[in-house]
């Protein structure tokens, strides 16, 4: 369904209800709506349409039109356009109708708008803080425009509640926040019967950053330097979602050798992620050999990272309107040579772990993720996929030059950590055949346009596949190209959730494969 189709359809179901439609375009249709209707309308879309809830988030907008406003944004991945629904809430009043009662996946964003902006979501289940947990003050709100994030605030002192399951024979484990590790800190609190998990609740932000307010009022470059810093080990493909809409927002196109150099570096960031993230897995079940196989080829792939751009973390390559120099030119000879050789070496390590009874009979069927928690809570990338949901990002919103190269989505369908493993070891595979399509089909050219003043108070999202998983980010112009919002939900967002519906009924010993078959970014989390 185009975005012109989509609207037509909710304004011949909802015309009394709709205000105005705010923008239109190829890929994104935003919807002005009465406040009162939010729960009617989303619960059309999400259960009737059929499209999930990918992001949601407020804006603090009284000095452009008196009010504050939210926005919903929900996906038709097969036609790839962005259903984005409006309010807005007047100051006087400061509430909201909550809609996670019918669509679950806006739980959290409720409750981050809450912490952050002071909008209270009427009716929603869970009143527990979710950003400030503990020593925040309970009226400051650092999202509104008028707070001032130079001034410290004077620190409270709260308990911090926990869910708690009452029954005889029934105790709590607490873990972290500060781990045995070079890890960030996040706590977890297991209730469980012996060791058997009943539930598990997870308390992040202990390393909230306040990223978005820092944004407010800094140029489209600065902004730039801060969206690849987001967490490190997806710096490209949070630079590259951020580039997207402010690009999107210039009307710019992007030179196409500039689009196929960025595919060959978000598909290597892709392969160091997963090596390191299956190499983990190995670990955790005490199979060294297995791991320090993936962490060689890690080691590989990163020495490619260092002869392309000098920096594993792969920052200062992007660029608005391109990518900042002809990383490929003259290499690609020893590219290929690198990256046939790191696939020759993972089919020989692959081969052997896939033969290992002891190792199988570790991983399959733990941590199984149910097929309708996951659609419920918006589960995407590599967990979504080992659960048969069939998205990705690179298929259902193209962009740079996916659209030119030929691939396919890996699909499992038990939901275990086994499966989770085999959709990453089929993306390191993909990921090198992307890399090796896209320096064979690189045209010559250009690879930067210059970035030209944008009009203020025009917004954008920008959309990538990181290697954890569908990345959103929304920007807002301000004046004089700088910028006014800048909303972020990285892939761990949604699967932080999952992972502790996944644990349930596993043994405690087994939480950390199960986290690691995950292995979610609490900097990508904790913004």
């Amino acid at each position: 369904m185009t975005a012109i189709e989509m609207e037509k359809k909710l304004i011949e179901n909802f015309s009394d209800n709709i205000i105005k439609t705010v923008k239109a375009d190829r890929s994104e249709l935003t919807i002005e709506i009465k406040p009162d209707k939010i729960r009617v309308l989303s619960g059309y879309i999400n259960h009737e349409m059929g499209y999930p809830l990918v992001s949601l988030f407020a804006n603090d907008e009284t000095s452009l039109t008196g009010m504050y406003a939210i926005y919903y944004a929900f996906a038709d991945r097969v036609s790839g356009v962005l259903l984005n629904l409006k309010i807005g809430i007047e100051p006087e009043q400061m509430t909201f109708k909550s809609i996670t009662g019918t669509v679950h996946a806006a739980a959290r964003y409720e409750r981050e708008i809450k912490d952050l902006f002071g909008l209270n979501p009427v009716g929603h289940p869970n009143s527990k803080r979710l950003v400030f947990h503990s020593n925040w003050p309970r009226e400051t709100f650092p999202l509104r425009k008028a707070y001032d994030f130079k001034h410290q605030p004077v620190f409270a002192k709260e308990k911090i509640n926990f869910t708690k399951v009452i029954s005889e024979g029934v105790y709590e484990i607490p873990v972290g926040p500060v781990h045995a590790g070079i890890i960030e800190p996040g706590h977890f609190r297991f209730s469980v019967a012996g060791e058997p998990i009943i539930n598990l609740e997870a308390q992040l932000y202990f390393v909230h950053k306040g990223i978005e307010k820092m944004c407010e009022g800094e140029s489209l470059e600065k902004g730039l330097f801060v969206a690849e810093r987001i967490s490190g080990d997806e710096s490209f493909t949070n630079s590259h979602a951020y580039c997207q809409a402010i690009e999107k927002i210039a009307g710019l196109k992007i030179p196409e050798r500039a689009e196929y150099i960025r595919v060959v570096f978000a598909e290597l960031e892709r392969l160091t992620s997963h090596l390191g993230d299956l190499g983990g897995i190995c670990l955790d079940v005490a199979y060294g050999f297995a791991a320090f196989q993936f962490r060689m080829m890690r080691g590989w792939a990163y020495a490619i990272a260092d002869e392309l751009c000098g920096m594993r973390f792969l920052r200062g390559v992007n660029r608005l309107g391109g990518v900042r120099k002809d990383f490929v030119a003259g290499k690609e000879v020893s590219l290929i040579e690198q990256l046939k050789k790191i696939r020759s070496e993972l089919e020989d390590t692959v081969a052997i772990i896939k033969t290992n009874s002891l190792f199988i009979d570790r991983v399959e069927n733990t941590g199984i993720l149910s097929a309708r928690i996951a659609a419920d809570l918006n589960a995407v990338g590599p967990p979504a996929r080992a659960i048969g949901i069939e998205w990705d990002v690179r298929k259902s919103f193209p962009y740079s030059a996916y659209n030119q190269l030929s691939f396919a989505i890996p699909a499992h369908h038990n939901g275990d950590v086994n499966c989770r493993m085999n959709v990453k070891i089929e993306e390191c595979y993909q990921a090198i055949d992307l890399m090796l399509a896209a320096i064979d089909s690189m045209p010559a050219g250009r690879i930067r346009e210059p970035i030209p003043t944008v009009a203020p108070y025009q917004f954008a999202f920008g959309m990538t596949e990181a290697p954890r998983g569908e990345n959103i980010h929304w920007v807002m112009t301000g004046e004089n190209n700088t910028i006014f919002r800048y909303k972020i939900r990285t892939p761990s967002f949604c699967n932080w959730p999952v992972l502790c519906h996944a644990v349930k009924g596993n043994l405690v010993p087994d939480f950390p494969l199960i986290n690691k078959s995950f292995n979610l970014s609490y900097a990508g989390n904790d913004l």
